[in-house]
């Protein structure tokens, strides 16, 4: 992109703005622009771009806005290619995508590659457990909340249980539905009171009629887990080859068939399933359920397995047995999965190790924002090694607040809350920082309109930032318009890395916005004013206050010249008899000059009148001096009408200093009841000032002032008399 033409029509308060911006020799334009006329309607502008949205005019919303914005082969912006940073967002952050400075593709090839085994293994075995459980949920969620604390530790969850599996020798439930015993509303209703007693007394009567039982053993052999071996051995041809079961009793009972089996453990089943008092408990039971319409399928299905309902006391122990009881059923499965995974695992701690060890881009970014900005605190990656190697989305931030010796590790939220306007500020330029670096590693090139970005700093941290944009300079991917209202900041980037011709003014016309080259960005008086001093009388006069300056640097503020350039800028007793050869006679003092006016014994009030009512037709613009004239006039104008109306010459020859407010104040003593004199001139207090005593270190205050307020204020003054 080597050139950027711009033509905007009612666009956020922009009525109109036409400019073509050339990158091809240097890549950032500064642009000063006061407060209030475009900054941040241009800035919203190029947003809209990034958003890809159109652009309106809020307080005009039937205007016809037009945004055409286009580079040098007439090609629209995209999106991608358009970056806008904010005086301050705090909402902005960095995201997944910054986070990508962090990823390591070599190391997380070699990751990935390791884990693409194991996942196909996973996928295999809860595949086959979903099969094996009919079950609809998340079983490597179930699994892993079953054995861990947590819902996502699977793989340790499954290693827990390792040396049980291997040990486990029958799968006693591993035709249980799972999720008609695990569903939310049947949990919910084995958790009641009512519910809890009554399976408790069934319990216990079980287990009686179990100590009481011939055969079977609570714990180890009851009639459902007989019932299994019964089938099990039947299916593994035991009976076939012609082994024996003996069962120990009073007497040993000898079994030959897989029938003769069966018929013992229906025997002694039956006589303890047609217990009174058991079936009284199961009743009981059974009303419960029965008054939920929901659990209706869970009473029809513990009707059919009866045996399940001495597990539901311990109904976590039961849920262990039941998945334990499916990954035996698929235990190759299982085994598989678990030697890719160990197999795998010494690799990984390898590359995690190797991964720690490196820095990334990331961490250079927080190395310049820690070691740039001044703030009370330092910052860190705290899930480095997550994110590099892919498996963590986000990074987070760690940070640790310095006060003196101590430092106390602090969350982001309550580290916000002790922080300064400038120090949260300075936090936000860090996901400038990321963005911008994520930009570059993608090869994305891109227009960074920066509005106002240092507003708020102090002067070290205002230096920094004015570096990093010198850095993005150096890239040519990147071309910057930097927005800014603060003077100093827009001298310092015009020193440091934007040239002259690239320094842009915005002021405001009839038809819209223009964008002129700058004037004045380095001491106006010895650049422009003081070469046109005796052929320019506005530039003469814009020069009073620099020249007072000298004479008070020099001379001190008792010196005769200092008093009667004062009588200048003043209405005093002898400011209507000083003529121009005499203030001509003090620029030549100061600067060993001979330079003579064409008229010289013209009264400057004159002129400085004379002049100012030029200025009120004059050409809209940057116009420094126009102001100056302008502002020295009207205060002129205003002391000359308080003087004469307040009529006390030892009163007004008695003033030492602030002559404007003190005037003020003794005419509205003298003259409260006149409310629009007094308006006027508490504007003349609250405009002037700072646009005569101004000097070549700092004039921005002129410079934001649109001349459009002075001239109204002149004529304002001017109607006084």
């Amino acid at each position: 992109m080597e050139q950027l033409s711009i033509d905007l029509e009612n666009c956020y308060g922009i009525k109109k703005l036409k400019k073509q911006l050339d990158f091809s020799e240097e890549t950032a334009y500064a642009i000063y622009a006061p407060n209030g006329l475009m900054k941040t309607s241009l800035a919203q502008t190029f947003k809209d771009i990034s958003a890809g949205a159109a652009s309106t005019d809020r307080i005009f919303p039937t205007r016809v806005s037009t945004r055409k914005i286009t580079d040098e082969k007439g090609a629209a912006l995209t999106k991608e290619s358009v970056f806008v940073v904010s005086s301050y967002d705090a909402e902005f952050g960095h995201t997944e995508k910054t986070s990508t400075l962090l990823v390591d593709i070599k190391l997380k090839r070699e990751y990935d590659q390791l884990h693409v085994g194991i996942d196909n293994s996973k996928e295999l075995l809860l595949k086959a457990l979903k099969q094996q459980s009919h079950s609809k949920k998340d079983l490597e969620k179930e699994i892993s909340s079953a054995f861990t604390s947590l819902d996502n530790d699977f793989y340790t969850a499954l290693n827990r249980i390792k040396k049980e599996l291997l040990e486990q020798k029958d799968t006693p439930f591993a035709d249980v539905s799972y999720d008609t015993i695990f569903d939310e509303k049947v949990l919910n209703a084995l958790g009641t009171k009512d519910v809890k007693t009554a399976i408790e007394g069934y319990v216990q009567r079980y287990n009686e009629l179990l100590a009481a039982s011939t055969y079977f053993k609570k714990g180890t052999f009851d009639y459902y887990n007989a019932g299994q071996i019964a089938k099990s051995l039947a299916d593994n041809g035991f009976f076939e080859a012609k082994h024996t079961v003996n069962l120990n009793a009073a007497e040993s009972l000898e079994i030959k068939t897989q029938k003769e089996l069966e018929d013992v453990i229906t025997k002694e089943k039956e006589a303890i399933i047609k217990d009174n008092a058991l079936r009284k408990k199961f009743d009981e039971i059974e009303t419960l359920l029965k008054k939920n319409v929901t659990l209706r399928d869970f009473l029809t299905y513990l009707m059919d397995h009866e045996a399940f309902l001495s597990q539901l006391a311990n109904i976590k122990k039961f849920k262990e047995d039941i998945l334990k009881s499916y990954l035996r059923v698929k235990l190759d499965l299982y085994q598989d999965l678990m030697n890719q995974y160990e197999a795998a695992e010494k690799r990984t701690r390898e590359i995690e190790k190797e991964a720690a060890r490196q820095s990334t881009q990331w961490e250079e970014v927080i190395q310049i924002f820690n070691e740039r900005f001044v703030v009370p605190f330092t910052l860190s990656a705290k899930n480095k090694i997550s994110v590099m190697l892919g498996y963590a989305p986000m990074i987070e931030l760690e940070f640790t607040y310095h006060d003196g010796a101590d430092n106390m590790p602090i969350e982001k939220s309550a580290l916000l809350k002790v922080l300064s306007t400038g120090e949260r500020k300075a936090l936000y330029i860090l996901n400038i920082i990321f963005e911008v670096e994520v930009r570059r590693k993608a090869a994305q090139e891109t227009i960074i309109v920066i509005d106002d970005i240092a507003d708020s700093f102090d002067y070290q941290n205002k230096y920094a930032i004015i570096q990093y944009l010198r850095d993005i300079n150096e890239d040519r991917l990147f071309k910057q318009i930097i927005m800014t209202h603060n003077f100093d900041f827009f001298r310092t980037i015009k020193s440091r890395f934007v040239s002259y011709p690239h320094c842009l003014m915005a002021s405001k016309n009839g038809s819209g916005i223009s964008l002129e080259q700058a004037i004045g960005i380095k001491n106006v008086f010895l650049n422009d004013w003081k070469p046109n001093f005796f052929s320019d009388s506005k530039k003469k006069i814009a020069s009073i206050p620099f020249l007072r300056n000298l004479v008070e640097y020099r001379e001190g503020d008792s010196d005769q010249k200092f008093m009667k350039l004062t009588s200048l800028l003043h209405w005093k007793a002898d400011s209507a008899a000083i003529t121009e050869a005499q203030l001509d006679a003090i620029y030549n003092e100061m600067f060993a000059s001979a330079g003579v006016s064409a008229n010289g014994a013209r009264s400057m009030i004159d002129i400085i009148h004379e002049q100012a009512k030029l200025c009120m037709n004059a050409g809209v613009g940057i116009n420094f001096e126009n102001k100056i004239v302008l502002a020295i006039a009207i205060r002129i104008g205003a002391e000359q009408f308080m003087v004469k109306k307040i009529n006390d010459p030892p009163f007004v020859a008695g003033i030492s200093s602030n002559q404007t407010q003190a005037l003020l104040t003794q005419f509205k003593k003298l003259f409260s009841s006149d409310v629009r004199s007094i308006g006027i001139l508490d504007r003349v207090m609250i405009m002037t000032p700072e646009n005569i005593h101004l000097n070549s270190f700092m004039y921005e205050p002129i410079v934001d002032m649109s001349d459009e307020h002075l001239r109204r204020l002149y004529g304002d003054v001017i109607a006084l008399k």
